[in-house]
């Protein structure tokens, strides 16, 4: 089977969010199952496409409103991560060193997703299945189906993965002109609430939905941004499957990111190095049980919870626990984070930005990591702590249900069900008398570093979820 993705973000390349993780895995593992899956995204203006070698395939021009642009699709030449990328470079649109975040976003990827169907228009032969993720590719499934331009592709199954519903892209119909010619009869497939909406189109048109684990698919029939009957009512054909990650690049043993690598064996000796590195670079107290957060400092995440959670067991412990904090999102949850560096020296400290290697030194030396999520898809921070030996603290949502249980139901994290300060404060609080019972820790690291969250079993799931 040939599946190709289309997809904003695939890490190494361009990573904002878990998407990007996603498709730089998942192609990756259907592959080696024996199938030919492909991504095709934007040629972003970044240190990637700079370092590695690249063939052009394709060259041609791409329309928008009354300007051309040039487009060339390039190919990464060695397969260096597992799978064909395919980088569609669109100067004077796409060739921007942020993935998101710009004027004319709708006008950037609606080209990028054009361009892509003209080349694949083109070929010998059809893909088996074109998977489009997010609202970023979301109109490929309408244009294929109904625009004239790509008449070959018609009968192309296609498949819509929504890694977060709250985003879904919308433009006004003044900008329906970009949309290559179609019959205008049609036009309802484009449309939700008065405007086009990219990812309710694809919700409408693609032959199959899936999101990024089975909980999500459950909440986001009543918590979806304005899209809950939609999905309800297109509820037959979707499904919901659980991401993985990459053990690859997650392993402990392995990872080159770490100060110090360890195993199964060394767990203990390994997070505790891991631990001391983190707190020589943090000034932190490498006695004391440390806690983390990483990720977006957004209201989705929780991250407004985090300053008063903070404020309120440092306080109340007299400092007898250490926090860090690597993220970055919106200015007043950063101003209000970084304002408690003054008050709580040597037992709290924060990384304003993204950080990559950082992240998973983190993951290695910490005891703990919160997620205090008001709306978590997946997720897969927790998946990556417990394969560092590292105990989540989780809100029972989305994909943090389906991952990790609570110990006072024979499991191996901390769950709350509310996105409240004083929940979050009463599971910090066990984790933190969990820390001091060394046995139960031990045995939970120990326990939680066998779990299995690879891709081998959800690629697998993909190709059965295609099966039209």
């Amino acid at each position: 089977m040939e599946i190709i993705h289309f997809s904003a973000e695939c890490y190494p390349i361009a990573k904002v969010g878990g998407l990007g993780d996603v498709v730089g895995a998942l192609p990756k593992y259907q592959n080696k199952i024996g199938h030919i899956a492909k991504v095709v995204m934007p040629a972003y203006e970044n240190k990637f496409l700079h370092e590695n070698e690249f063939e052009g395939v394709y060259d041609g021009w791409v329309e928008v409103g009354t300007r051309n642009f040039q487009v060339r699709i390039l190919r990464e030449k060695t397969n260096k991560l597992g799978f064909d990328l395919y980088l569609v470079h669109i100067p004077g649109l796409l060739n921007r060193p942020k993935v998101y975040g710009y004027e004319d976003d709708t006008e950037r990827f609606l080209a990028f997703q054009i361009a892509a169907l003209d080349w694949i228009h083109q070929w010998q032969h059809k893909p088996d299945v074109m998977h489009c993720h997010d609202y970023h590719t979301g109109l490929i499934p309408f244009m294929a189906s109904n625009c004239a331009r790509f008449w070959r592709l018609n009968n192309v199954p296609t498949a819509l993965t929504i890694h977060n519903a709250q985003y879904q892209g919308q433009f006004g119909w003044d900008k329906l002109h970009l949309i290559p010619v179609f019959d205008l009869r049609n036009s309802g497939k484009l449309e939700w609430d008065g405007a086009i909406n990219p990812l309710a189109s694809a919700i409408k048109c693609a032959w199959k939905i899936s999101t990024v684990s089975p909980s999500y698919m459950e909440e986001i029939s009543y918590n979806a941004n304005g899209l809950e009957t939609l999905l309800q009512r297109e509820r037959a054909k979707s499904q919901g499957i659980l991401n993985g990650i990459d053990n690859d690049v997650w392993d402990p043993a392995i990872d080159p990111m770490l100060p110090k690598n360890f195993n199964l064996r060394t767990v203990e000796a390994g997070k505790k190095a891991n631990k001391q590195a983190l707190c020589d670079v943090f000034n932190l107290d490498p006695a004391k049980p440390l806690f983390t957060f990483i990720g977006r400092l957004v209201g989705e995440k929780g991250a407004d919870l985090l300053p008063a959670i903070f404020d309120n067991v440092l306080t109340q412990s007299d400092g007898a626990m250490n926090i860090l904090i690597l993220g970055s999102g919106e200015r007043h949850v950063e101003q209000q984070l970084e304002q408690l560096k003054e008050k709580y020296k040597g037992v709290y400290n924060t990384y304003i930005g993204y950080h990559e290697q950082l992240s998973h030194q983190i993951y290695a030396g910490a005891d703990f990591l919160l997620m205090p999520s008001r709306v978590e898809p997946c997720g897969l921070n927790q998946m990556y702590a417990l394969r560092y030996g590292t105990i989540p603290i989780v809100r029972r949502v989305g994909g943090l249900k389906d991952t990790v249980t609570d110990i006072g139901d024979g499991g191996f994290g901390l769950c709350h069900d509310q996105a409240t300060v004083g929940d979050v404060e009463h599971a910090v609080g066990r984790a933190y008398h969990l820390y001091h019972n060394t046995k139960a820790l031990k045995d939970i690291r120990k326990f939680i570093m066998k779990l299995d969250h690879s891709w081998d079993r959800s690629a697998q799931d993909y190709i059965n979820f295609y099966q039209i």
